[in-house]
Parts: C-alpha cells; sequence; structure tokens
C-alpha cells in the first residue's frame, strides 16, 4: 500500500509531530498534579530527558507514542511505514534500543522508570491510568 499524501503533505504532516509537550504527556501531566504529585519536566541532566521527573519518589515517567516507541499491546506500534521502510524500520528500531539503554542508565542512577504509552491515555482509559499510576508511585512508599 502507497502513501495516500504526497511527499510534500507527509513532510508538513511528520514535520508538525512534537517530541515534547505532546497530547499524551499533558493529560497524564494533569492527571498527576490533579492527583496532588508535584514533578519537574524534560530534565536534560538525566538519559533521555525524561518526560516527567517526580524526584521525591524517584521516579521517572515517560510518555511514549505507541507508533514511535513500539507499544507491546497497541495495533498503532505494529504498523510500519511501506514507502521508504528501510528507513522507517532502522529507525523505530533505534527509538526502541534507545529508549532500552535509556531505562538501563536511569536505573543505574537508582531512578525508577514508568512507561505510559499512548493508548493509555485515551479518555476511557482515566481511571485505570489513575490505579496505575498510584500502584507504581505508592508502592515504594
Amino acid at each position: 500500500m502507497s502513501d495516500k499524501f504526497d511527499k510534500i503533505k507527509r513532510s508538513k504532516i511528520m514535520a508538525r509531530v512534537k517530541s515534547k509537550d505532546t497530547k499524551p504527556e499533558i493529560i497524564v501531566r494533569k492527571l498527576l498534579f490533579g492527583m496532588g504529585y508535584r514533578y519537574s519536566l524534560h530534565r536534560e541532566n538525566l538519559p533521555g530527558k525524561p518526560d516527567i521527573v517526580l524526584p521525591k519518589y524517584g521516579y521517572i515517567i515517560f510518555v511514549h507514542g505507541c507508533f514511535w516507541h513500539g507499544c507491546p499491546t497497541c495495533k498503532h506500534a505494529k504498523i510500519r511505514p511501506v514507502n521508504n521502510s528501510n528507513y522507517w524500520n532502522k529507525k523505530l528500531d533505534r527509538n526502541k534500543e534507545r529508549d532500552k539503554k535509556n531505562k538501563k542508565e536511569l536505573k543505574s542512577l537508582n531512578w525508577k522508570v514508568l512507561i505510559i504509552w499512548e493508548c493509555e491515555t485515551k479518555k476511557n482509559n482515566t481511571n485505570r491510568l489513575k490505579n496505575k499510576i498510584r500502584k507504581y508511585l505508592n508502592k515504594d512508599m
């Protein structure tokens, strides 16, 4: 199946993809704040520039896009572009390897890492997401 957009339109679409302050990330931040947690954002002194850092709890939260980071349960992670497939396969595989490396480095620095997937931030998952966050952040208290 070929791309339904021409190269110029596809380029414009891809240029609009943000790496921080994404909708799923903002949903998680609002949820955390509403639950009483305080955090810092995008700390450049930590591996992977984590989306959310909760120093008081020793937790790092990454909010990963399902397509870009390879969600293990989501259909969006299984779809790989057909056009220019060598480029895309390498890029997406590198993302997953970089995520593993960053997680390992953070754990070696005594941070606990929580991954929240984009698909977990959908409207009908709010209570499930709150419970996941509570479970992880409160288990060490």
